[in-house]
């Protein structure tokens, strides 16, 4: 969340941020809330005080008068908390709703049509037949099957069989590799004139379930249009490895030296999709449940904005290395999403639907989530500070498999192994 005093010596500015992101919320409105809220803390602090006072004043028996005093202040303070309650619920709840500050150069739009492509990368792929789409040549060779899933679990799920599954686990120790190799992270930060450490991400397998209380303060959780209840337990299935990762040091205080801290986490993922009928209802791109791998990174004030630059390097270097042609889109306000200060996509070209499909999206954070989870940075000086924060996707598996299946298909219905997965897959060619 914002900073409070932020918000009160800023309101215009605050009120045009939210406006921009299309949130419906008076800026004016809240500060009033905020009025009222902290006079009747104030009053309820006064009447305390004046308690305790009394309590203090009485060494033996209370007399007739201090018993009255003392009854007449409990009944106050009673009838302040009552009143203090929903104001303070509705404040806080207001406050955490009001959305992170965008960066200078994010676009301002009212959807995502306004997105602005920044580059485009690879000629797309050509062929000399007319390619398709990733569920019918994977359907054909038997690793992929929707309709015994729909059978099962419903629509938007699917069994990923045979090769399909080698080559997930290929990407997944290809990623784990490529992001643990200190010298490929140097390589990196040089290349793109970034002021940090080459410091390699460390493999995470977060859970993959959180409660209510760490997953409201990510700024993350939606309840309605993404994330999974579950009925008799105050947890939520993740929807994303991201989730559970920023969160993972709630309430700490962590040392400077010990940042960057990166991590690479692997989950599954749960997503409604609500919103999106008929929307990509073939394929895997879609899916109320796919697996990711997820780069997230904790870093001070002075680096976050090249932390962030240096995930999207990574993502680019992946998506290249796979030899996948894609563009970079820069994400503008309307479509950022609350919590971001900035974020970009990676649209993968897919031959077999003649598009660019997102396949990734990396978010600068600041200090937007750290504020509600009270994540902390002890600096040298011995001053504390709010950590920043900022996520990428390193590989969404299902995007990525239908990618290659599109880009590296055969005219006889086959999928050629990408030269970077080989020595994963035991030297196989194709599937």
């Amino acid at each position: 969340m914002l900073d409070i005093q932020f918000i009160r010596n800023n309101p215009k500015i605050v009120q045009k941020n939210s406006d921009n992101k299309n949130k419906k919320i008076s800026i004016s409105e809240f500060l009033e809330l905020d009025k009222k809220n902290r006079i009747l803390i104030q009053k309820l602090e006064e009447l305390r005080n004046q308690r305790n006072q009394l309590t203090s004043k009485i060494k033996s028996k209370p007399t007739v008068e201090e018993i009255d005093k003392g009854a007449k202040l409990k009944e106050q303070i009673a009838q302040l908390e009552g009143e203090l309650e929903p104001i303070s619920r509705l404040f806080k709840d207001t406050l955490r709703s009001i959305p992170n500050i965008a960066s200078d150069d994010v676009p301002v739009g009212k959807s995502e049509e306004d997105n602005k492509i920044s580059k485009y990368v690879g000629d797309k792929t050509s062929f000399d037949y007319k390619p398709k789409p990733h569920w019918e040549i994977a359907e054909a060779l038997g690793i992929m099957d929707r309709q015994r899933a729909v059978r099962i679990s419903g629509s938007r799920f699917t069994y990923l069989i045979g090769g399909l599954v080698e080559m997930q686990f290929a990407i997944t120790n290809f990623i784990f590799k490529l992001l643990s190799d200190e010298k490929f992270i140097e390589e990196l930060i040089k290349k793109n004139h970034l002021n940090l450490v080459a410091k390699p991400f460390v493999p995470i397998l977060p859970p993959m379930m959180m409660k209510t209380e760490p997953y409201e303060a990510t700024g993350r959780l939606k309840a309605e249009e993404t994330t999974y209840k579950l009925a008799d337990d105050d947890l939520w299935l993740i929807a994303s490895a991201e989730h559970s990762l920023c969160s993972m040091y709630i309430d700490e205080i962590i040392p400077e030296k010990n940042l960057p801290i990166r991590y690479i986490g692997y989950s599954t993922a749960f997503r409604r999709e609500a919103g999106t009928y008929g929307k990509d209802t073939n394929g895997l791109i879609r899916m109320h449940q796919f697996d990711k791998l997820e780069m997230e990174v904790f870093s001070t004030q002075e680096t976050s904005m090249d932390e962030h630059l240096l995930t999207i390097a990574i993502q680019e270097e992946i998506v290249r290395l796979l030899g996948l042609p894609y563009r970079v889109v820069l994400k503008c306000t309307a479509d950022i999403g609350d919590p971001n200060a900035r974020g970009i996509d990676i649209d993968t070209w897919m031959p077999g639907q003649d598009r660019y499909i997102e396949t990734h999206s990396a978010d600068y954070m600041t200090d937007y989530q750290t504020r509600s989870l009270k994540t902390r940075i002890k600096k040298a000086d011995g001053t504390i500070e709010l950590a920043h924060t900022s996520d990428a996707t390193a590989v969404a598996m299902s995007r990525t498999l239908a990618a290659i299946v599109e880009n590296y298909q055969t005219k006889d219905g086959h999928i050629i192994v990408p030269d970077i997965l080989k020595q994963f897959m035991g030297g196989k060619e194709e599937i």
